[in-house]
């Protein structure tokens, strides 16, 4: 009897290997067109953001000043600055807003229910989040190099500090998106801590220029490292350490994503 049993009911067979690749590219694909059926929201309007930073600081302050911060004229200085600043900010906001949506709404069951690991299902929704920086990077920079010249020193650092700043925002946006029980929340958040650690990291200007005590607190602001080391990558200049700040973001992508791993297999304001 048991043996009839076992051949008419299958209860469960595992048709993949330890990684459910097939399940994290259709996750991954799912983020994907999330944000690219409203393109214009999510990779025009921070374009847009960027060029009207642009255009009235370089209006407000004398535009081609040499020497306007680390040797180099201010607008030279500022732009690639402003492409890192929509980088972290947008990763942040796809990841929360992904996680935040999927519980509001109620699909979020969706995820839970699917044959995928906790690290299958953060990595899938992290790394779509910065697929949506890397196009917001390229755009941008296509596009900034038609209004000014753009320096290019190094697109190897470029490369990987988009991909480093982006990781540790869409790995963070994903704790607050788990966080976060209304949309009120989210936003105290991004006007809280994104918003004014983005404002103090040196998009707008060089660390040097302030007292002693703003830049030892600025040498431990992630978002330092993360503007800083994308703007080597342009300028092959640099307010701090590139070795320490690639260091330090490198152990603290790891960080934040397992902080996200652990939350989410604990369904950390998810299962009730």
């Amino acid at each position: 009897m048991p043996e009839i049993i076992k051949d008419k009911y299958v209860i469960y067979e595992k048709k993949f290997g330890h990684v459910n690749w097939l399940g994290f590219f259709v996750l991954y694909k799912k983020e994907i067109l999330r944000f690219l059926i409203v393109a214009i929201q999510t990779i025009i309007s921070p374009l847009v953001t960027s060029l009207l930073f642009l255009m009235v600081l370089s209006l407000a302050i004398e535009n081609g000043r040499v020497g306007g911060a680390l040797g180099y004229p201010f607008i030279t200085f500022l732009a690639p600055g402003l492409i890192a600043m929509q980088i972290i900010q947008q990763a942040f906001s796809h990841t929360s807003s992904s996680i935040m949506i999927g519980k509001i709404q109620g699909n979020i069951v969706d995820i839970l229910y699917a044959p995928l690991s906790p690290a299958e299902v953060t990595l899938a929704t992290i790394l779509a989040g910065v697929t949506r920086s890397f196009i917001i990077a390229a755009v941008s920079i296509v596009v900034f190099s038609f209004i000014i010249d753009l320096e290019f020193y190094s697109f190897f650092y470029i490369i990987l500090y988009t991909f480093l700043g982006s990781f540790i925002l869409g790995a963070t946006g994903f704790v607050v998106g788990l966080w976060a029980e209304k949309f009120d929340n989210m936003a105290s958040a991004t006007n809280f801590i994104i918003v004014p650690l983005s404002f103090l990291s040196g998009t707008f200007y060089s660390i040097q220029r302030l007292p002693e005590t703003l830049q030892k607190i600025s040498e431990w602001n992630p978002f330092f490292y993360i503007i800083d080391g994308f703007r080597y990558g342009f300028l092959g200049a640099s307010d701090g350490s590139i070795k320490f700040g690639l260091s330090y973001l490198i152990i603290l992508s790891f960080l934040v994503w397992f902080a996200s791993y652990i939350l989410f297999k604990k369904g950390y304001k998810i299962k009730t």
